[in-house]
């Protein structure tokens, strides 16, 4: 759909410089997504994979994310070899509803009640980020925590919508259970992609 060069807003890699490629095609179907028009792959042209790590080379940040839509609707192998043989750090972030595919340094798993995880992507989990919308996402949160490895990095983030209202509750949880942190979309404080 997409490509663009940038600073990670979110989760354990928040406030480094990456390239993000963002591919369209998802069914999970947020209704609170900030990129709907991500959701019809067909609405975006065809890029080939080696254009794709071409122009990710051009950039100093050698790190790129690969994220959605729901990037593992499709066999991301070929492209993160190719990055990787490039000197390029490979990160998803992914809903996990897909099996997982490519080569990765860093797999941030963020679950959505819309359409669950596949259970044997969790283990390979380095992050886990629970985007909360309502009270009950604390209880959801805690289920997919005990499905990730002890050393996966655990966040949780207010929706943005309903930062208000769900920050002093996450900031209270996460004092009260600290195992988990708190990520915030800081791209969208400094008004970056």
């Amino acid at each position: 759909m997409e490509e663009f060069y940038t600073i990670q807003g979110e989760g354990f890699n928040s406030g480094k410089a990456a390239y993000f490629i963002r591919l369209g095609g998802c069914d999970v179907g947020c209704h609170w997504c900030d990129v709907k028009e991500s959701w019809d792959a067909n609405l975006h042209p065809l890029t080939t994979a080696d254009k794709i790590v071409q122009n990710a080379k051009q950039y100093p940040g050698k790190a790129v994310v690969v994220t959605g839509g729901e990037p593992l609707l499709y066999n991301l192998d070929y492209l993160t070899k190719q990055l990787k043989t490039a000197g390029i750090a490979t990160f998803i972030e992914t809903s996990g509803a897909y099996p997982l595919s490519g080569f990765w340094d860093w797999i941030c798993l963020s679950p959505k009640k819309f359409k669950a995880p596949r259970k044997d992507i969790a283990p390979f989990a380095n992050e886990l980020k629970v985007i909360l919308f309502n009270k009950s996402d604390f209880t959801w949160a805690e289920e997919y925590a005990a499905m990730v490895s002890p050393t996966c990095k655990l966040y949780l983030q207010p929706e943005w919508s309903k930062s208000a209202e769900m920050t002093p509750l996450i900031i209270d949880y996460v004092m009260n259970n600290p195992k988990w942190e708190i990520s915030l979309q800081t791209h969208k404080f400094l008004n970056i992609p």
